[in-house]
Order: C-alpha cells, then structure tokens, then sequence
C-alpha cells in the first residue's frame, strides 16, 4: 500500500520552490514551475506533479536544463510572438510569451506565440487553462522525445505530443478543456509504473519488436502505442508540425530524453494560440458554449473533458491533496 500525507497547495508550491532553487534555478525560473506544480497536483495529474521535481532538479544539476536561463522574446510580425527559451525551464518562457499573447489577441483577435529551445512543459492543459481563465481560446501544443514509432514501423520518430483546447464559459470560467497525447497514455504514466514496479495494462506500450507488453521497462526501451492506432501517429505528427517545425525546434526524432541524464538539453518547443472569441462569433460564443454544456451535463453520468480537472481542483484547495511519501522523501533529500 502506498502510503500519502495530506499538504496544502501552499505547501507544495513552497516545497517545489524550494528544492528547485536549491538545485541550483534562480527564483525567477523556479516560481513558475512550482505554481504550475501545485495546480497539476490539485488537478490530479500526479505523474505530473511532485513526482517531477527531483527529475527537475537533476537536470538543472547535469546539465540538461539551464536553471538560470533568461527567456529571449521578439515580436518578428505583428500578430506572432517568440520567445527563445535559453535551454531553460519551458514555464518561464511560456510565462514571459504570455504576458504579450493575451493582450495582443485581445488586440488583433488571434495571436500566436511560438518557443525553440525549450523543455518539459508540464502538463499542456495547466497553460491553456490560463489563457482560458483570460476569456480566449487556447490552444497548445508541444512536442517531445520520440518514443511512438509510425504506422506499419517499430522504429520511434515522433514523442507523446500533447494538444490540447481550452475554452471560457458564459461566466469567464473555463468551460472545455481538453487535454491529451497521441500515445494512449502518457509516458510519464509508464516511467510512475515503472517507479513503482507495477505492470502497465495491455495496450499502453509496445516492446523493441512492437509488440504490447505489460512491462513498463520494456515498454520505455520501446515505444508508446499510439490513442486510436494510425489516427494517433496523425496527431502526433500534426503535433510535430506545430510545435517543433513552425518553431524552429529540435524535432523529436532528435531530442534527447525527459528522464535521466543522458544527452544535453532537448531543445524541444511549444506553439501557442490564442483567439478573441468575441471577434469571430459575433459575442454569440458563449451562448452555445453554454448550449453545448448544458445538451451534456443534462445527461445523468455524462461530462464534458476537463470536468473532473475543475471538480478535483476545487476539492484541493479545501483539503489539500495526499502525496506519496516516497517522492516527499526524495524532495527532502534535496533540500539536505
């Protein structure tokens, strides 16, 4: 049985600070990471979450990340925006991108930001969430070491890479979120499996043959199954386009991994854009967002994708969240 003890989100963001900065990132980097750390938390993406930041904090120690890194932004057309991410932390990047998106969607109706030498981003939908709570429509996408192998191949050429939309409601709130990879799980799914040295259920992964395995070591030496077969490559491709060709970043296929300390930083990207909806729906977006809600959550048992993200957040900020008192251990260790 594994056993939790119960923090406050305060507790973990302060937790996260703290073993971040003591591994060597400025508190600049370090406080964007571990706010995002604690929402992933309330959310309930653990695999996202604490169980990271020691993985966070020896990359910054090896190399792989720049924990003093500066984000570089430039504006190179009026409706797009990039951000070199220095080979640092992707959340500073993100974060400094944001502060000009928002409001130039506001602007113009639509805004793009685009970032190149960049890393793990997190959880996707914790970022478009936010451009959501600002009354736009976020999309996000981010692309990552390979580790799915095309359709008819066993070879991996293309990550996880996460999409993901968010979108705000009639009261300003997020309405929709949806939020997912092209593997049918995600990888740092199996790496907690494998942590735990718990089989992965059939389906999750495939062996160096691609063939299904139940073993999550066999199955991070292989590749990840793709969500719904060739139509998951198709996303994870389009992924690809998105995030690191329209960004100018390392392509998967050329990354160097998540986990360990093999390889220097990844390189990856992320591409983000934001749409005014009241500049394309003539202030009716809400109304049928609203319709839309309404024609689901009228059905007894049914939900909308990012239901459960808002009903488990709003639990944590109550009651806090149980963590696993092994990776406590390890964050602790860190802070010596």
């Amino acid at each position: 049985m594994i056993e939790t003890r119960t923090l406050s989100l305060a507790d973990i963001e302060d937790l996260s600070f703290a073993a971040l900065v003591a591994a060597g990132t400025s508190p600049e980097n370090a406080r964007p990471l571990a706010v995002a750390t604690a929402a992933t938390e309330a959310d309930g993406v653990a695999s996202h979450g604490l169980a990271y930041i020691p993985i966070y904090a020896e990359h910054v120690q090896c190399g792989k990340v720049d924990g003093q890194a500066v984000p570089k932004l430039e504006v190179p057309r009026p409706g797009v925006i990039t951000v070199d991410a220095a080979t640092g932390f992707a959340h500073s990047a993100i974060d400094k991108g944001f502060e000009q998106l928002i409001p130039l969607a506001r602007q113009q109706g639509v805004a793009a930001l685009s970032i190149h030498n960049s890393y793990n981003c997190g959880v996707l939908g914790y970022h478009t969430h936010r451009l959501a709570e600002a009354g736009l429509v976020g999309l996000g996408f981010t692309n990552a070491p390979a580790s799915i192998a095309p359709s008819g191949g066993y070879k991996p050429v293309v990550g996880t890479n996460p999409f993901s939309i968010a979108a705000p409601g009639i009261d300003g709130k997020p309405a929709i979120l949806i939020d997912q990879s092209a593997s049918t799980i995600a990888k740092s799914e199996v790496m907690k499996h494998a942590r735990e040295g718990k089989p992965i259920p059939v389906g999750w992964a495939l062996d160096g043959d691609g063939n299904p395995t139940t073993d999550p070591n066999v199955g991070l030496k292989g590749s990840m199954a793709p969500s719904g077969g060739y139509k998951g490559v198709g996303v994870a491709v389009l992924v690809e386009l998105m995030a690191a060709a329209l960004s100018g970043a390392t392509l998967g296929i050329n990354a160097s991994p998540f986990s360990g300390t093999a390889g220097g930083p990844p390189k990856t990207g992320q591409f983000f854009l934001a749409i005014d909806p009241a500049a394309t729906s003539r202030d009716l977006f809400a109304a049928r967002i609203a319709e839309l809600a309404n024609s689901v959550h009228e059905q007894e048992g049914a939900h909308l994708p990012g239901d459960g993200r808002k009903n488990k957040r709003a639990l944590a900020q109550t009651q806090g969240v149980a963590v696993n008192t092994a990776t406590l251990a390890r964050i602790e260790q860190l802070l010596g």
